[in-house]
């Protein structure tokens, strides 16, 4: 956590020393797809439009992140962290090439923040944590589990605003990957294929020494195995 804030710190001053830094590392879907820049989907993640922008991801990435890193540990937080950014980002591309009038002002958009990783550690606590309070607008207490439902809706109509914030489809893209990494985690078929067969084994050897998991129906006792 710390090494994540100092970082954005560090780039975000350095992008105030050297406004040509923001050219090169902004995610731009025009230049991702064309000349093959993949290192503006990792690179906008650590840029920010302002103090009042970098501050709010910050405060948001330290008041839920803290209590995730504690779940996960550091290592499966940072990967969640950056699949979600990273994932943002190429999801945005994706969107850009959409042949309709409400995706193609991102196409040469420039694109910069922590959002996207940000949303997908806000999906994460609402699943974890869906009962915890979340404040809307500092004063109204709402279940987490509402709150990034709100979100969700808010940024996916956004998205769909020809007139709208360009990183609206960012914003849904973290929350997208989120889900799809926590909600379908079993992306591992090699795992997946130790687990059935190790399965089919204890059900075999359970069948060879007459052992039943709930005992057989004319047991005087069931709960005798």
């Amino acid at each position: 956590m710390k090494v994540l804030i100092g970082a954005n710190v560090a780039f975000f001053l350095l992008q105030t020393l050297v406004p040509d830094l923001q050219l090169a590392l902004a995610l731009v879907p025009s230049a991702v797809v064309v000349d093959f820049q993949i290192w503006r989907l990792v690179g906008y993640m650590f840029l920010h439009g302002g103090i009042f922008h970098l501050l709010f991801n910050m405060l948001v990435l330290w008041m839920i992140g803290t209590e995730l890193e504690r779940v996960w540990r550091t290592r499966y937080f940072l990967k969640y962290y950056f699949a979600t950014g990273i994932g943002a980002g190429a999801l945005t591309v994706l969107f850009s090439l959409l042949p309709f009038g409400f995706a193609s002002p991102l196409y040469n958009a420039y694109i910069i923040g922590a959002s996207g990783a940000i949303f997908g550690l806000l999906l994460a606590f609402a699943l974890y944590f869906p009962d915890r309070p979340f404040y809307m607008y500092f004063l109204f207490p709402i279940p987490a589990k509402y709150f990034v439902a709100i979100l969700g809706a808010i940024e996916l109509y956004s998205s769909l605003a020809v007139m709208s914030g360009v990183a609206s489809a960012t914003h849904l893209g973290g929350l997208v990957v989120g889900y799809l990494m926590l909600k379908g985690a079993r992306v591992d078929p090699l795992a997946e294929l130790k687990y059935r067969y190790l399965k089919w084994k204890i059900n075999r050897v359970r069948k060879k020494f007459d052992v039943y998991s709930g005992g057989r129906a004319n047991d005087w006792n069931r709960r005798v195995h």
